[in-house]
């Protein structure tokens, strides 16, 4: 039989369920629970074990672009060009060691932020109480839960006193459900409201409980979701298709040039295999051989840089892809919030005369007024600071908050329970819905009420005001609803207290002292936003990236902190879980675009939500901490998954971790991102304009049958020396200062209409200087033009790498040591290159001969008009967009 928690427990009487997984309150007998055991697995999730290496090798080798190379080395093995074959083979390895390397790393800081711990359970076997592994629990267990303890499994309970358990991670409802084993609820009943029910992977907060195993493992609530996230397939990240698309470009493009030169050179009845490898050479040459080990390498340094900010990228195009992100989908509680109830509204008998409560911070500077108030929340409450972990609460988030309220008021929590001890409690529970204690004030006792309004009201008599006590009135009353009330509007859980003094004790631990009280005030409280999250949204904003909340909780709570948060905006909509269940595939595309505030969804309908994203063009990227995340956060095209409060589900799911849970590291990372994919668009813009400028050189004289200006020799010299390091240092290169003012592309290629018109530009530019180097040197003889014409390509590479970086500041904009890198990978390219030319064996080897003082003047004149046309190119289009903008600002003012 398959006990699946998708089975509706909770709209079944406890004897039925008992019977129907044919078990007793006594519990299972060990033999039992073995056999249970055999045929329903351990109570654990499915885990997916970490790829090989080579499973990771494959990977890299599928790349389109690395399968061009890995051909094209072949190719040169087959044409004898063993120098050329080696050097690629050794260009594909390095790139796919980086990318191991990277990925291994990020698994193993991965695991090393998973609990290592082995839960534990407290179940009836053999009629007696047991301390067993969580893992060996199976359905028809008998498990007991208490006040700190995590839910082992899915579970109906059969009995609960004052029982609270917190269930954000699986929900996102930040405060705690209270529960009622007594209840039979509607099969149709949501998630977040079968308070007859416990779940796997929550923690009890307050109370006690017994209940019956329904589920256990991948049936589990959380199991289901972890089917959710396996049956999704992997997908490509923006940036691995952009450099495919790449790939497939330049392969396109290599076979036309390679058919074009062949048929030319056939045409002029040049010999066959000399011609077949000059333009296989030639074909070779447009693929920038340095490209995939550059990117990986920029790539691998932005992780680093992001690690040291405190994010984990678990895959190398995952910092690239966040750079491109048009929508930031952010669950709430833990991620936007605290996960920790702050008050942050009081009132007493003084405000509710204006009917309005009184913001805490305004409160403090009257802090004798709000004593009672503050006093009464501290002592009817059982939440006590963590002495292990300063700043954190053990037991209730919403009693934590009281005493939190006390320390601000400079109430010492411990003072005052030793000063005021306590004599009597009578525990909350779910019908009453109060609190109380008795302490002992001043040598009397005292009861401490606390509770919801509408239970607490009833049995007050009299309002404490600053005068004293005196008869509560039907104003007074009504005052005292509406203040309530204007809290509930605004997201805030509203408590109210009352007092009374007492002559004794009661002996009964049942006894009934909540009657005649005295009203002393409320509190609304809220689990505040992070005070660094609104910055880092209009941050975003500025950057043309939206923010979208989606979470579990309720509708008025979400809103509330998406308008705190300058999340939600005049006009953008709202929709709850109800509403989106009654939606078809094109309605949900029609709700992305205009909706910023998700309300009380599942973790499938927060799927649906970044699927629609995707199907409308949208970069989507999804935050979160909780397993309701997970199937999200693997959908999306980067899955970001809290550190700290993340479950180990939602970590497994991600593509970047953030370990200090501060949604600010985010928008680090998209300008980390940012800056990556345009240093990448200058490496691939610097590369492939020098690659023009090699094919052009050749095309061009082998269409007017001239000689070879370039050798092979010399063009892979180029492509992987010369090139190569420049590349690196532009990939380094600092970002600008708009990085984060400008909208994110959703081109689907690198090969945006200005690049490829600035790639082609320059390349005519470097083969024009190249063939007039060549022609100038030709007159002496072969080997003086081809080393003229080698040494101007290299050195018009090195000179114009600094006008690429920026597309439209001047070069003299820039400082020339700002980027010390492209400084001294110029120097040593430039360096690399006079060895080749200026000593005798090794000029040899590239078949040059040696130049005067003379040549290398032209040389050195020649190698600057490219960087010099590129300069001017860049002035013209400025003043022609100030010109533009101008006539547009004048046209918009005329009007």
């Amino acid at each position: 039989m398959d006990y699946r928690s998708t089975m509706p427990w909770h709209a079944k009487p406890a004897e039925e369920i008992c019977k129907e997984l044919k078990t007793s309150t006594v519990g299972l007998s060990d033999a039992e629970a073995a056999l249970r055991l055999k045929a329903h697995g351990i109570n654990e999730l499915r885990k997916k074990e970490n790829r090989t290496i080579l499973q990771m090798l494959w990977e890299q080798l599928k790349d389109p672009m690395i399968i061009i190379l890995i051909g094209a080395a072949i190719l040169s093995f087959v044409l004898h060009e063993a120098l050329e074959g080696g050097v690629i083979l050794f260009i594909v390895s390095v790139n796919a060691v980086i990318s191991i390397i990277q990925e291994k790393k990020a698994e193993a800081s991965l695991d090393a932020l998973k609990k290592m711990t082995t839960g534990r359970a407290v179940a009836l076997r053999q009629g007696e109480e047991s301390n067993i592994p969580a893992s060996e629990l199976v359905p028809g267990d008998i498990v007991f839960l208490e006040d700190g303890s995590m839910v082992p499994a899915d579970i109906r309970l059969l009995d609960s006193s004052s029982l609270k358990i917190q269930e954000a991670s699986l929900t996102g409802e930040a405060i705690p459900s209270e529960k009622d084993a007594d209840k039979i609820l509607d099969e149709s009943c949501s998630l977040g409201d079968r308070s007859n029910m416990a779940y796997s992977s929550t923690r009890v907060t307050y109370g006690r409980g017994v209940g019956i195993v329904v589920a256990t493992g991948m049936n589990t609530e959380v199991g289901q979701i972890a089917h959710m996230i396996d049956s999704q397939n992997e997908f490509d990240t923006p940036l691995k298709k952009k450099l495919t698309s790449v790939g497939k470009t330049l392969t396109i493009v290599g076979l036309v040039v390679c058919a074009l030169i062949f048929a030319i050179g056939f045409f002029y009845k040049q010999p066959l295999i000399p011609l077949l490898m000059t333009a296989i050479s030639l074909a070779i040459s447009i693929i920038p051989e340095g490209l995939p080990a550059t990117a990986t390498i920029v790539l691998a340094l932005g992780v680093q840089r992001m690690a040291k900010r405190g994010a984990i990228i678990r895959k190398l195009p995952a910092v690239e892809t966040l750079g491109g992100a048009t929508v930031i989908c952010s669950d709430k509680t833990g991620t936007l919030t605290l996960n920790k109830m702050t008050v942050t509204q009081i009132a007493i008998a003084s405000d509710v005369g204006s009917g309005k409560a009184r913001p805490t911070q305004s409160a403090l500077k009257m802090n004798g007024s709000y004593y009672e108030l503050i006093r009464a929340g501290a002592l009817c409450n059982n939440a006590e600071f963590d002495p292990d972990n300063p700043g954190s609460i053990l037991g209730d988030p919403t009693e934590g908050a009281l005493i939190v309220l006390s320390q601000k008021f400079g109430e010492d929590h411990g003072d005052l329970e030793e000063d005021c001890p306590r004599l009597f409690e009578q525990p909350f529970d779910s019908h009453r819905k109060r609190m109380s204690t008795i302490n002992e004030v001043g040598g009397k006792p005292v009861v401490f009420t606390k509770g919801a309004i509408d239970e607490l009201i009833p049995v007050c008599t009299k309002i404490l005001t600053a005068e004293g006590e005196r008869p509560i009135t039907d104003e007074d009353i009504e005052s005292v609803r509406r203040i309530s009330d204007g809290m509930a509007s605004d997201a805030l859980r509203v408590l109210a207290f009352a007092k009374k003094s007492i002559d004794t004790v009661p002996e009964d631990d049942d006894a009934d002292v909540e009657f005649g009280l005295t009203f002393i005030g409320l509190v609304g409280m809220i689990d505040s936003p992070r005070e660094e999250v609104k910055a880092a949204i209009k941050t975003c904003w500025d950057a043309g990236i939206r923010t979208v909340m989606i979470t579990g909780d309720h509708r008025i709570t979400a809103v509330a902190i998406a308008k705190e948060l300058d999340i939600w905006h005049k006009g953008d909509t709202v929709y709850t879980g109800d509403e989106l269940d009654e939606m078809s595939d094109n309605d949900y595309n029609n709700a992305v675009r205009t909706s910023s505030v998700y309300a009380r969804v599942t973790p499938e309908q927060k799927l649906k939500i970044v699927e629609a994203l995707k199907r409308t063009g949208e970069i989507a990227s999804m935050t979160g901490d909780g397993v309701n995340d997970a199937p999200a956060l693997k959908a999306a095209d980067i899955g970001i998954a809290m550190g700290l409060s993340g479950t180990d589900v939602a970590k497994e799911a991600s593509d970047m971790i953030i370990t200090d849970d501060n949604f600010t590291t985010i928008v680090d990372a998209v300008k980390e991102g940012r800056r990556v994919y345009r240093n990448i668009q200058k490496v691939i813009q610097f590369l492939l304009a020098g690659n023009i400028s090699e094919i052009l050189t050749i095309f061009i004289a082998t269409l007017f049958n001239f000689p070879a200006p370039l050798l092979a020799v010399h063009i892979l010299w180029i492509n992987l020396a010369t090139d190569t390091l420049p590349a690196l240092a532009l990939g380094v290169d600092p970002p600008e200062a708009d990085v984060m003012k400008h909208k994110p592309k959703k081109s689907g290629t690198l090969f945006e209409k200005a690049l490829v018109i600035r790639v082609i530009t320059q390349g005519c530019f470097i083969a024009a200087a190249t063939l007039i180097a060549f022609f100038i040197g030709l007159r002496d003889d072969l080997p003086s033009g081809q080393a003229m014409a080698f040494c101007t390509i290299a050195f018009s590479q090195l000179f114009y790498s600094y006008s690429q970086r920026s597309n439209t500041k001047s070069i003299f904009s820039k400082g020339f040591f700002e980027n010390k890198a492209l400084f001294v990978s110029v120097l040593v390219s430039a360096a690399l290159m006079l060895v080749l030319v200026v000593i005798p064996p090794v000029r040899e080897v590239f078949a040059l001969s040696s130049l005067d003082a003379d040549e290398w003047l032209m040389i050195l004149g020649l190698s600057l008009i490219p960087t010099a046309l590129i300069e001017i190119q860049k002035a013209i289009w400025h003043f022609v967009s100030k010109y533009s903008h101008r006539r547009q600002t004048g046209g918009q003012h005329a009007r």
